[in-house]
């Protein structure tokens, strides 16, 4: 069976005044309805993704509004932050949820970022993998030793101690395969997206993954595997149609990577293309996208599609609900996604009935 979750990752500009609204109200509904987590993200400087720029901040006030779902970091990217901070932040939040925080963690790619911690950016992917090992040393009770204002070492701990014993670690792949197996010989989970890759690239480095773990003692099948799909379960082709398609193309143009991939998987540099042209791009990238790597269409489309995810060896689907789509049919047609869930866990029962 696989899970859902939801995952957040808006452009600031789409949000209405009240720009939190939409994040509250559809928590809300996850941890009623049996979803497994919520994603928040780190995002710095920049309309895309503006919302979020510490995921331990949102993830407290989400502690204080639901009961059930896991509250996850989508990613908190450690190389821009002290380790010892995120541990004592997110054992907050550990202890205002009872227990149900859970990380993932990413070296941060934009060098803009690095503003916050300018010597890290070289050697990011390395410094990451050693905060992890120290924020899993002080989430279980262990000391550090650091020098204090006085020029004198000091051996200490952090306060409040997390309420769960270990803390989920999840890494956050692009795409490099060094980075999935990196996971696997962790024993970390896996947070991973169809950006930019095929389906049988994702299924190829998911195996990578699943050895890496076995080489190192730790059994294959327990390591999750989250995609990240960009989730739309609508009524009927008119109403996806409407409701998504210019809202994903204006998202795509706000988020300039994405839209640089687009280009570049079609073998143009972007300086070099007209702007009607990039507007034809945008539109049938969104045809073939829609179509092959997100969760968007009724039922029954999204249904077949999640039997193709879990056969790749995926085991939860991170749903992107927040791209520009009018907030009033997000909120909506949750019920559709409630109904497909039910489907992945009961599929035999369902369709005979």
């Amino acid at each position: 069976m696989i899970d859902f979750s939801l995952f957040f990752f808006s452009n600031y500009e789409v949000q209405a005044e009240n720009k939190y609204h939409l994040l509250t109200e559809l928590v809300k509904y996850a941890d009623q309805n049996g979803l497994s987590g919520v994603w928040v993200p780190e995002r710095h400087f920049h309309d895309f993704g503006g919302l979020f720029p510490n995921p331990s901040v949102i993830s407290s006030a989400l502690a204080m509004i639901t009961n059930n779902i896991e509250l996850r970091s989508g990613s908190v990217v450690s190389p821009l932050h002290d380790p010892v901070r995120i541990a004592e932040e997110w054992s907050v939040v550990d202890n205002l949820s009872g227990g149900r925080v859970s990380l993932s963690f990413a070296s941060g790619w934009n060098g803009n970022d690095f503003v916050l911690a300018k010597d890290n950016y070289q050697d990011r992917h390395q410094i990451m993998y050693d905060q992890i090992e120290l924020i899993k040393k002080l989430w279980k009770g262990g000391s550090t030793i650091r020098e204090n204002g006085h020029g004198k070492e000091i051996e200490f701990r952090i306060f409040p101690a997390p309420i769960q014993k270990e803390l989920p670690i999840w890494v956050t792949a692009a795409g490099n395969e060094q980075t999935y197996i990196k996971a696997g010989e962790m024993g970390a989970n896996l947070l991973t997206h169809l950006l930019g890759q095929e389906p049988a690239d994702v299924a190829r480095k998911v195996q990578l993954y699943r050895e890496a773990r076995l080489q190192n003692g730790y059994a294959p099948e327990e390591g999750r595997v989250a995609l990240m799909l960009h989730t739309y379960v609508g009524d009927d082709g008119e109403d996806i149609g409407e409701a998504v398609e210019q809202p994903f193309i204006e998202y795509l143009k706000s988020a300039t990577s994405l839209s640089k991939i687009i280009y570049e998987e079609a073998g143009y540099n972007p300086d070099d293309i007209p702007e009607e042209d990039k507007e034809l791009m945008l539109k049938f990238s969104y045809e073939r996208y829609s179509k092959s790597a997100a969760l968007i269409g009724t039922v029954e489309h999204c249904s077949s599609f999640v039997e193709q995810v879990s056969e790749i060896g995926i085991d939860e689907i991170a749903c992107l609900v927040d791209f520009g789509v009018e907030p009033s049919k997000v909120i909506d047609r949750l019920k559709n996604l409630a109904t497909l869930q039910k489907l992945q866990a009961h599929p035999i029962q369902e369709r005979v009935h």
